[in-house]
């Protein structure tokens, strides 16, 4: 299959702790791709370095044959582990600001999620429940045909009923030929969810597997292999 993401040799470090040490990292095209690891095993600055959030690291991170660069942020659609807008805002404002910074933005869709998440278009952000500022960042980011969505633990500290409509979501209105990279340390409900899984322990890479090659080898379920690959992990 065609390569979307091609990392070699990645290593970032803060000072003298090393959060990715000689990372290499080959993704395909179209595929949903479970990053997954513990607290502190290095998927944030993993994420933030394809982002071009982090911008100081050394080997070579390639984004659909282009090396990372300003131009291929354009080809990436990222929810961030934390609200990045101000509460001050109207929905309606962070409407234009998406409409008029992102070609690839889908107003319709956007429109349509709102519609879904029974949000009203107008409405000051600062008004929302936190559940509803998370769906709210979620229409945006969804409402991109970007060519790679990436998710740092969408579902991590909300309530089962908002996780279901956070996956059922992002599976449904993305673009269907690109590409999720989505991390998380939660393992339960997302099994059927992932192609494939990428487990990071202390800034490496110990397993990328196709998931259901990966548990029909093991005997077991993706979360008993999670307990297992990181069972010594503090």
């Amino acid at each position: 299959m065609d390569k979307i993401i091609e990392i070699k040799g990645l290593t970032k470090q803060y000072g003298k702790t090393v959060a990715l040490n000689n990372v290499d990292l080959s993704l395909d095209k179209g595929r949903i791709i479970g990053l997954l690891g513990p607290n502190g095993s290095g998927k944030t600055t993993l994420i933030k370095v394809l982002t071009g959030l982090l911008k100081q690291y050394s080997g070579e991170v390639v984004i659909d044959h282009r090396l990372l660069s300003t131009e291929t942020k354009s080809e990436i659609s990222y929810l961030p582990d934390q609200l990045y807008f101000d509460s001050w805002m109207k929905i309606d404002d962070l409407r234009r600001y998406f409409k008029d910074m992102y070609a690839d933005f889908n107003e319709a869709r956007f429109l349509e999620l709102m519609m879904a998440f029974q949000i009203e278009d107008r409405t000051l952000i600062k008004r929302l429940s936190k559940g509803n500022q998370e769906k709210l960042q979620l229409a945006l980011v969804l409402s991109r045909d970007a060519k790679v969505y990436i998710f740092d633990e969408p579902i991590g500290g909300v309530d089962p009923a908002l996780r279901e409509i956070i996956l059922d979501t992002i599976m449904t209105y993305k673009n269907k030929e690109a590409t999720v990279l989505l991390s998380t340390h939660q393992i339960y409900d997302v099994e059927d969810l992932f192609d494939e899984v990428v487990f990071l322990r202390r800034g490496q890479v110990v397993l990328h597997e196709n998931t259901k090659t990966l548990i029909e080898t093991r005997g077991k379920s993706l979360l008993d292999i999670f307990k297992e690959e990181f069972k010594y992990v503090r």
